[in-house]
């Protein structure tokens, strides 16, 4: 649940700032809607060594608001080489994204859908709400036009049950990379680096040390069974997105989504009765691609 809060708290807490940047005209980046447009994307995905791949077929219409909207159906489910059996509930779900100035980023309700289908949906979302924060701000014209939005405030994914504690701290950098106007594209990066004064709460001092060359901004404490595992560290996204200039879609893009942190292994909840430290390293790495 962890990239699912972090990317919803995030355009909540920067809603407000985008609204009052430059109108969307003034970018190069805007979604040109058209009622019936199919969408399908390919997936590939590594997640911490597991791989999956997914297909999100979508279509364009108008939400009860007068909002353009992309309604999506997930298909194609594939976890380390084995199809995914989808349940009626996962296949009847629809997952909608917009590029719609004017209609905000939503977290869909994924209590009903299986546990293997939150990372793709997710990981899309992420996608869409990144160009959606570059497209609202408005001023992206030219290759070298960049932005950076300290953020900073912490989002949390603990459940309080298996997730004692979960909490990541960011900030935005999004540049403008690359202009093919013969092959009518935008290259944007969006990296999610970590803040100078990160805002996650440290439950104990040894988490307080960083782990990499910055303050830690991220950190994660799981119980499991008699035991918990604490980790902190360093957590960063790069993401990359190649977009049409005809109508703004996004033709493919990437997520790198490295953590670089220490973990211990402890008996008490209180993190004090633990193993020595040790170095853990987790890597997420997506791609997608427009399928037609």
């Amino acid at each position: 649940m962890k990239l699912l809060s972090a990317v919803a708290l995030a355009l909540l807490g920067v809603g407000s700032w985008l609204f009052a940047q430059s109108a969307l005209g003034d970018t190069v980046l805007g979604r040109h809607y058209r009622a019936g447009e199919t969408l399908v994307y390919r997936m590939k995905a590594v997640n911490d060594g597991r791989k999956y791949e997914a297909r999100a077929s979508g279509l364009v219409k108008k939400d009860t608001d007068g909002t353009w909207i992309e309604e999506y159906a997930w298909s194609n489910v594939v976890f380390d080489g084995v199809r995914l059996a989808l349940s009626a509930a996962s296949t009847d779900f629809r997952q909608v994204l917009s590029l719609d100035p004017a209609k905000t980023p939503a977290v869909p309700n994924l209590t009903i859908v299986q546990p293997q289908l939150i990372g793709p949906i997710t990981d899309l979302l992420t996608f869409y709400s990144d160009l959606w924060l570059a497209q609202k701000a408005g001023h992206f014209q030219k290759v070298g036009d960049h932005l950076y939005y300290e953020h900073g405030t912490p989002s949390a994914w603990a459940d309080g049950n298996f997730i004692v504690v979960g909490e990541d701290s960011i900030d935005f950098d999004i540049s403008l990379t690359q202009l093919d106007q013969p092959g009518k594209t935008a290259t944007l990066l969006i990296r999610h680096v970590p803040p100078k004064k990160p805002q996650i709460r440290i439950p104990v001092g040894w988490m307080q040390a960083p782990v990499a060359e910055t303050p830690n901004n991220w950190v994660n404490v799981v119980h499991a069974g008699e035991q918990y595992v604490a980790q902190v560290g360093k957590e960063t996204f790069e993401v990359k997105l190649t977009i049409s200039l005809t109508d703004g879609k996004i033709l493919s893009g990437s997520i790198d989504n490295p953590v670089t942190a220490t973990e211990r292994f402890c008996k008490d909840a209180a993190l004090l009765n633990c193993s020595e430290p040790h170095p853990r390293a987790i890597l997420r790495q997506i791609e997608i691609s427009f399928a037609q």
